[in-house]
């Protein structure tokens, strides 16, 4: 996922960033999977080893977030069947992981927001979700973690939750964004061949 305007802004400012970080964002985007590959709408598998390689595939992870301008990033993104995911919701806090991500407990409160993805360049929807969650999972040591979320971390994590699933935003929005989404989705395909 990336902040609600931050994927947008990166894009217009891309010209003002230099060269060296212009360069990473490219390269961290070429290994994210784009809309229409079929491992988006794949459901992950548990993760039952927690060795030296999936610490290694959480650190990936994080770099590829951080470098690409995200605020999350679910393993399927990477085409990657294991239930993993990473966020950062300050920016210069640490990624945290979470792998097997299990929904424990979601408000009544709901929230309308807008929202962004990596695997979906260019397109913004409102998405509507519990504005208050519990979730429960465990650390790349895996230990049991619970974490009490509000507010954009709690929108960060069920966005990503979701991507495991195999769901992506354009499942959670009207029919006419979804419309609006596809075209926006078109003219990026189109300025990114261009490109």
């Amino acid at each position: 996922m990336s902040d609600e305007h931050e994927i947008e802004e990166a894009a217009d400012e891309a010209p003002r960033i230099d060269p060296e970080t212009a360069a990473r964002r490219a390269a961290a985007m070429r290994y994210v999977r784009q809309f229409g590959d079929p491992v988006l709408k794949s459901r992950a598998m548990t993760v039952s080893r927690f060795d030296d390689d999936l610490r290694e595939q959480i650190r990936g992870m994080g770099e590829i977030m951080n470098d690409a301008f995200g605020i999350g990033l679910a393993a399927t993104q990477l085409g990657k069947l294991n239930r993993v995911l990473v966020y950062r919701v300050e920016q210069d806090s640490p990624a945290i992981a979470l792998v097997n991500p299990e929904l424990e407990w979601s408000g009544d409160e709901l929230e309308t927001a807008e929202e962004g993805c990596l695997s979906l360049r260019g397109v913004l929807v409102d998405v509507e979700r519990p504005v208050h969650v519990r979730v429960r999972a465990q650390d790349e040591q895996g230990s049991t973690v619970i974490i009490e979320a509000s507010g954009l971390e709690a929108r960060v994590i069920q966005h990503e939750m979701d991507h495991l699933d195999g769901v992506l935003i354009l499942d959670r929005t009207s029919r006419d964004q979804r419309k609006q989404a596809m075209r926006a989705l078109r003219e990026q395909t189109a300025a990114d061949e261009a490109a």
